[in-house]
Formats: structure tokens, sequence, C-alpha cells
């Protein structure tokens, strides 16, 4: 389908072109709905586009694939089918929201559109946490940047941003940019992580850091930089206890020519809240069931946008699922509720979705665990479900699909997911 909005009427409008969006949208299509896709960046394909290292789609497709080879099957999958999309495009606000009804407005390069819609789903992805967000205060000089954008300036414009590079946070995208670094010939001086161990994929850091002989600076964080002739010329870096305070007299400053900030990522939620829809306070996204349905009727979300996954797969499964859950909403005219139960946090549980459910669905979970443990059991308390893990790390997702069948046997208005040691 050529660009561009063709229809002011659509069953569905997803909101961002990413691999959740793509793999969304392809699944309304297939479903029978009219579907539009709103991108705000000029083409489709989101953050993948710009990740040319492997480990995408080993899950999905079972392929170990780079970004682009990854976000392309979906790509041309869709410029392949009767969707309608449009990039260089936001939706400015909606104009009014019922249950059945969502007029938005939509800023295109050619003019301001006023689309209606039964369903929304949103997958504007995250954004990557400032270095003012993490504490570190004082000038701004040349040199500091985030790692995304590190990876942009590389890996879309061929230019390198730094000489002697210390990273900020241990991160994914932190780790294989610091292995970037030094494939393109910068020494990476360290990675400085506040917690007491790595906070990506522990793959990521035996491949990118280990492999490579980077220091791994673990409870450490940067207090200051320092600059000179208007760029970055060290940082200073302590040691922090336990309540990650800084401990006197373990200062050190490491000279660095370029500061990568990679700390995380914060779904993108403003839209959603100016719809109305609850944001949960630990996973910084939006509460949903089952369906991934947000206290909004007929607005889901997916991806990044709903909970920070590890892998683009998680991303595109979550996808397909609120895609599967819009075509459901129109043809039944609403998601019905048959037993309202909330979803709460036992031990050593960080954060969870979906937060409530219905009771009319399997429920595939995401979670994060508190802190590192081994030989454990995951417990579905109010249902008796114990389920083995030899290791839980809070940089691990925790994946785990409950049937219907068993969460019909729920007695409590409430389910508690936690994690215990056996034995």
């Amino acid at each position: 389908m050529p660009e561009g909005i063709t229809s002011r009427s659509y069953d569905v409008v997803v909101i961002g072109g990413g691999p959740a969006g793509l793999a969304a949208a392809i699944k309304a299509w297939e479903k029978g709905l009219r579907t539009l896709v709103v991108e705000t960046r000029d083409r489709l394909g989101g953050i993948p586009l710009q990740c040319i290292h492997l480990g995408f789609g080993i899950h999905y497709f079972k392929e170990d694939l780079t970004g682009p080879e990854f976000v392309y099957r979906f790509i041309d999958k869709l410029i392949g089918t009767y969707i309608d999309y449009t990039v260089k495009s936001y939706v400015n606000k909606a104009l009014y929201i019922s249950p059945f009804e969502k007029k938005l407005e939509i800023i295109t390069p050619r003019n301001t559109e006023v689309i209606e819609t039964k369903t929304i789903i949103y997958t504007a992805g995250a954004r990557e946490r400032t270095r003012y967000e993490i504490g570190i205060t004082g000038p701004n000089p040349a040199g500091i940047m985030t790692a995304g954008e590190a990876q942009t300036l590389m890996d879309m414009y061929g230019v390198m941003p730094g000489k002697k590079i210390l990273i900020v946070g241990s991160g994914d995208v932190g780790l294989i940019m610091a292995r970037r670094f030094v494939l393109e010939g910068a020494e990476v001086v360290g990675v400085v992580e506040i917690l007491p161990y790595p906070s990506g994929l522990m793959r990521n850091v035996q491949q990118c850091l280990i492999d490579y002989g980077i220091p791994l600076l673990l409870s450490h964080m940067v207090t200051a930089v320092k600059q000179r002739d208007g760029r970055v010329s060290s940082a200073i870096v302590v040691e922090v206890d336990e309540n990650f305070k800084p401990k006197p007299g373990t200062e050190q400053e490491i000279e660095c020519d370029t500061i990568v900030i990679a700390t995380g990522l914060r779904p993108r939620t403003k839209l959603l809240e100016e719809l109305g829809a609850r944001i949960d306070p630990r996973t910084k996204g939006p509460v949903v069931n089952e369906y991934y349905e947000t206290t909004v009727p007929g607005v889901f979300a997916a991806g990044n946008a709903l909970i920070i996954n590890d892998y683009v797969d998680y991303a595109v499964e979550q996808g397909e699922i609120a895609a599967e859950a819009a075509a459901k909403y129109v043809s039944e005219k609403g998601i019905k509720i048959k037993k309202p139960v909330q979803v709460e946090l036992g031990r050593n549980m960080r954060l969870i979705v979906p937060q409530i459910l219905t009771l009319t669905n399997d429920a595939l979970f995401y979670g994060r665990v508190a802190k590192p443990e081994e030989n454990v059991w995951l417990i579905f308390r109010e249902l008796g479900i114990q389920i083995p893990q030899l290791k839980v790390l809070p940089s691990i997702m925790i994946r785990q699909k409950i049937r219907l069948d068993k969460l019909e046997e729920l007695i409590d208005s409430k389910l508690t997911i936690e994690v215990i040691p056996r034995g």
C-alpha cells in the first residue's frame, strides 16, 4: 500500500512503526481490520535499523539476525498488504475517546488529519535516561551522549564519537556499544555500574566486556565530569555502599574524552496518560490486563511502551497479542470481564505485566526480580503453581504463560507472584 492516509475511519490505529507496531499491524490486517500505522521517524523499522549486531530473531524466527535483517522481514511483509502507514507523522492529541469511538488528530508532512478508529495499539517504544536523571551534574561539554545516540552516529552516519570512552551503566545497549567501540579502534576505559551486579544480559557481559578485557566497576557511580577546551577530559568515579551512597575516600579520576550514558530505558507514556491510562510506577508503563489492554477500553499497548523487554522477539509477541485482542474487541464490542483479579507482587518480584486479569484468556506474564538468586521457585501462590528456576537475575526477564483453565481455578480476587528459595 502506498505511504499515506487513505481513509478517515479505521478499525485500529497503531501508534509506532517499530517491531511491536509492525507485528501488531500485520496481525490486525490478517484478522481483517482496517489498519493505519503512524510513525514519527522518516521510515518504518524503529531502533533495530541502527543495530547492526546479531542477536535478533532467535526466539521468533529461530535465526540469529542483525537488527535490520530482523525488522525488514516485517517491513517487507507490511508493504505487500493493504495496511496504510504514514511516516514523519505523529498523533498530536485525542479529540474524543469513548469505548467504541476514538478521534485522533494526526500531524503528517502534508496536513493535519482527523481520524476515527475503534481501537488503538500503542507501540511508541521507550526513551533513554539522561545524565541528569542519574545524578551527573555540572558542565555540559561535548562528548556526553546516550548509548543510542552513539550507536546512531556510528551505525547510521559512520561517525566515531570519541577515542577514549567511559560507559555509565551496564545495560545491553551500553555493553554492545563497548565492544563496538573497541572493534572500531577506540579505547574503552571502563563500564561503571551503580548496582552490585550487571544490568544487562550475562551473554553480553561475557561477549562484550570480558572477552575484550574491558573493566566493569560494579557498585560505582560517576559524580562529576571535568572538561578541557569545551570537551570531556575526565570523570570522577566513586564507590557506593548498599544504599547507593558514595563511600568517602574512594574517589578516582578516570581520563576520557567521551562519556556514554547507558542506564536504561523508560516507556514513552505521555499520550497514554493524556488518554487517561493508569501508569504503573514500577514498570513506568501502563497498567494492562492479559490482552494488554490499558485501563482505557479499546486502547492496547505492546513492546517497550508496555514494559522494557530483553529481546525484540518479546516486543513482537506482545504486538501480535494486542492485535488479536483488538480484533476481539471490534468483533465482540469490547473485552468482557468474567472476574476482575489483581496481580500482586510477592517476595523478590520487582515488576510484572499484566497487572489485572479478566479470567477470559490465557495470560502471558513478563516480570523481573528485585535481586539475583539461585535455586528458587517461581510461585503463583493462589494457583498452587511452582516452577523451578536455577537462577533469576534482574537483568533477565521472566516470561511465563498460564493457561485459562488454570486461571479459572482462582478463588480469591488476587494472584500473588513471588520467588522463594527451594529446599
